[in-house]
Order: C-alpha cells, then structure tokens, then sequence
C-alpha cells in the first residue's frame, strides 16, 4: 500500500509537492517525512546516485525516480509490489512534467505545486488494490521492467550524517526530558518541605497570637 509521496527539486531539496493523509497517520509517517526529506538533501550533494532507486527503512520501502532534475518519491510497505511503485511514479512524473516542469527552477518556496495532491491522491487510489485487472496487467506487462533496480538500506544511503543527526534530537530530547524531571523534583522537594513545617508554622501562628491576647488582657 502506498503511504506517502512526495516530490523534490534535485538540486536543493526543495519539496515541491505532496500527496496529503487524512491525518490518521500523520503522527507516525512524520518521523518517514522527516526522513525524505533527508534523502532529498543528500542527493542534492551527490551527482552519482541512481536514477532510480528502493530504500529500505523499517517496516516500509521508498521507492525513487529521478528525472529533469526532480525527484518523485513514495513510501510503501514492504510487500507492495515494487513494479506497481515505480509505474505509479511514472505517472505521477508524466502529469507533473506537462503542468510544472517549466516552473521548477524558478520557485523558491516549498510546496510551490500543492495542487497537485488532487492528481497524486486519484492516482494513489487507482494502486491501493494490487488485484484490480488495471494493476494485474500492469504487474504482466514485461516491457517495464524493475529488477534492475537497486536496493540499499536508508542508513547506507543516508550515512554517518544522518545517523548523528539522530543521536544529536535524541540528546535534545533527553536533555529536556531531565529539565522537566529536575523541576518536577524541585516542585515536590517544595511540597514536601511545606507539608513538614506547615503545622509547626501553625502551632507557633496560634501560640504567639495567644501570649499577645493574654498580654493584651492583662495590660
């Protein structure tokens, strides 16, 4: 099943378009988004990548095609068929080439092409079932071939960068994590100190307000 797409200019990255969730699983393809968009900048450093490519990470796939300087993505899980993937691509490439492609240099903010999730999402539709007779043929048709295509693991493609990138958010995370442990100690630290003098304070209150009222009174 397809998870997510997305597109990307080659020469810096820029995401150019995306085909939208329904917000179901948007907290757990984040960390995958996150992710592409790292592969996005890496291969906008590197001039010898494969035009076409499938990287593996986790439980999912990515899937590549490069072509005039813009990347097309998709995530999917590892038992989608990798024929299917890469034709979905291809149609999503053909459309995108024919109503941006004059575009793509000159855009410098994200997303510039938005609008075209209404073309990826009808075209994800049309592959989420593997058995229609649409998908059927096109898993036959021996003239579009994928064997070829590489395979490697997200974190050979990625390299040491990424990964201390990762341990870098993991530190943040820690390190934030034991600042609001170390003010919640303080906070009960605070409470416990208050619910040990508290009656003694109250004792003395009373005791000192009573001298005061029997030396009034007497006076």
């Amino acid at each position: 099943m397809v998870k997510l797409t997305m597109i990307a200019r080659v020469t810096d990255g820029l995401p150019l378009a995306e085909g939208l969730d329904d917000g179901r699983e948007q907290r757990d393809l984040e960390f995958y988004k996150q992710q592409a968009k790292s592969l996005f900048k890496k291969l906008s450093h590197s001039q010898h990548e494969p035009s076409r490519m499938s990287i593996e990470t986790g439980p999912f796939i990515f899937h590549y095609i490069i072509e005039a300087r813009v990347c097309y993505l998709t995530m999917c899980d590892r038992s989608y068929p990798k024929k299917l993937a890469f034709q979905y691509l291809e149609e999503l490439k053909n459309e995108f080439e024919k109503l941006y492609q004059s575009q793509v240099e000159t855009v410098a903010r994200p997303y510039a092409f938005i609008k075209f999730d209404t073309f990826i999402q009808k075209t994800r539709k049309l592959y989420l079932d593997t058995r229609t007779q649409r998908n059927l043929a096109k898993l036959n048709d021996d003239l579009y071939e994928v064997q070829q295509i590489m395979t490697r693991n997200v974190q050979e493609v990625l390299g040491v960068g990424e990964k201390l990138d990762q341990v870098s958010q993991m530190s943040s995370r820690l390190s934030s994590e034991s600042r609001r442990y170390a003010d919640k100690a303080k906070d009960l630290s605070r409470q416990a100190f208050i619910k040990k003098w508290a009656p003694v304070a109250i004792v003395l209150g009373v005791v000192f307000v009573l001298l005061w009222m029997r030396r009034y009174i007497w006076q």
